[in-house]
């Protein structure tokens, strides 16, 4: 115990974060991993006393009432992933905007966008677009590339476009307002959907020669048939639009925004669509139930493990030695991208955060960053891992959707998309106004981290 009590911090950050690495690949679940590595050092440092600050650590991982708004969230999302909604949204769009080159592309990411600040959930928003996007796409002659590779980024808006579970979950972490991480994701959100459909033009008005020809001989929807749908989605949109303004209107909490917006959206489900029955209802409830209770563990699990490295002086060694080496802050902002680039690869975004921002925001406010326009940067490497192997969860659910068409396909077509995600960090990095500036107008400057 004295041995890793005197050993040097660096050198036993390193060894914390090979033991980590190893117990993550071992194939146990996250969550686990990070408490049985965090008692593990602990246990070494400290003896058989930490035993009692470890399960009180691991309450108070649990023990706030913003927290409650990831359920609420969770259980909004999937009350409309379980609706025809997606449908709805899809046809929507594709009916107004069947002229535009690579429309129905467009029609689809759109729908992505859309449909994500309706849920919140990548997941979600890929198998309820891609479903019927996917198909229809392919069936008047795009191709399996561009097809799934359209909804498997489209999807990861989900993470970006608020109300985003991996933004609230960056503001519990590391105390920022959760209020101002939403504002902050609005404006890069859209531009992040702007800078895919754009992509979807060029490839169809410039790439896709045969475009021209399809479109020729598609009939033109009718005016009825634009009017028809809009009832049907109009309801969902009011709401989104509703949450954010009680939000940011300073009316209520993001929990207390969460539970309405989860209260009404089973409402318009039940009048919309008559999804009413006990069974649909409870079928709603415990996926939701699941997939929170997963999360929640893993925020636990993550506090924890950020206890331990602050126990056993990691994260103040690490940081202090990266502000010695007296990096460039712009040569030092491209290695954390690397590092976070490659941790998305690996772990999903919540547990990516938990993890690491405990070590990167004192770097990051220490060399004058902002820590809301870096949570976006942060948000958006998240969003490339959803589409990167091995643990790309949007190729494995488009994947599902589309068994013929196979893996490599669809990472062929999600490779563009990537170098726009890319694009769109370097634009936030020469315009970082693009994030600050919402915030800043509807809440006021920033008083400080």
């Amino acid at each position: 115990m004295e041995f890793i009590a005197n050993m040097d911090p660096l050198m036993l950050g390193l060894i914390v974060g090979l033991f980590t690495v190893a117990m993550l690949f071992s194939g146990i679940p996250i969550a686990f991993g990070l408490c049985v590595t965090s008692l593990v050092f602990l246990f070494l440092a400290e003896g058989f006393q930490i035993l009692g600050v470890y399960a009180e650590t691991f309450y108070a991982g649990l023990n706030s009432f913003v927290l409650l708004s990831i359920p609420m969230f969770i259980l909004m999302g999937m009350a409309v992933a379980n609706s025809p909604a997606g449908k709805d949204l899809y046809t929507g769009l594709d009916r107004w905007l069947w002229r535009l080159p690579g429309g129905l592309v467009i029609s689809n990411i759109g729908a992505c966008s859309i449909f994500a600040a309706l849920s919140g959930s990548s997941p979600a928003t890929c198998a309820a677009i891609g479903t019927m996007g996917i198909p229809e796409m392919r069936k008047r002659g795009y191709s399996a590339e561009l097809a799934t590779g359209c909804i498997a980024a489209g999807g990861t808006l989900g993470v970006l476009i608020p109300p985003s579970i991996v933004l609230i979950v960056y503001g519990l972490a590391t105390g920022t307002s959760i209020g101002r991480l939403f504002l902050c994701g609005v404006i890069p959100g859209l531009l992040l959907a702007g800078l895919f459909m754009l992509w979807a033009y060029i490839y169809s008005y410039f790439i896709d020669k045969s475009y021209a020809e399809r479109a020729r001989n598609r009939v033109p929807p009718t005016l009825k048939e634009k009017l028809e749908v809009i009832p049907r989605v109009f309801p969902f949109l009011a709401i989104v639009v509703g949450v954010l303004y009680v939000l940011y209107g300073g009316i209520a909490t993001p929990s207390e925004a969460s539970g309405v917006g989860a209260f009404l959206v089973f409402v318009m489900i039940a009048l919309v669509y008559k999804i009413y029955q006990p069974k649909k209802i409870w079928d709603i409830v415990k996926v939701s139930m699941k997939e929170s209770v997963m999360i929640m563990f893993i925020i636990a699990g993550s506090y924890i493990f950020a206890f331990s490295l602050s126990s056993l002086y990691v994260t103040q060694s690490i940081a202090q030695t990266i502000v010695e080496m007296g990096l460039n802050k712009w040569v030092l902002f491209f290695y954390i991208n690397i590092f976070l680039l490659i941790a998305g690869f690996f772990l999903p975004p919540v547990a990516v955060i938990v993890m690491t921002s405990s070590i990167l925001l004192p770097i990051i406010t220490e060399f004058g960053f902002d820590p809301y326009w870096f949570a976006i940067v942060f948000t958006i490497n998240m969003e490339i891992g959803l589409i990167t192997p091995p643990v790309g969860l949007n190729l494995y659910i488009i994947k599902g959707i589309t068994p013929d068409v196979s893996l490599n396909q669809i990472l062929r077509g999600s490779v563009p998309f990537m170098v726009m995600m890319m694009i769109c960090i370097v634009i936030l990095c020469i315009f970082p106004e693009i994030v600050t500036w919402l915030p800043d107008k509807l809440m006021g400057p920033d008083a400080g981290f």
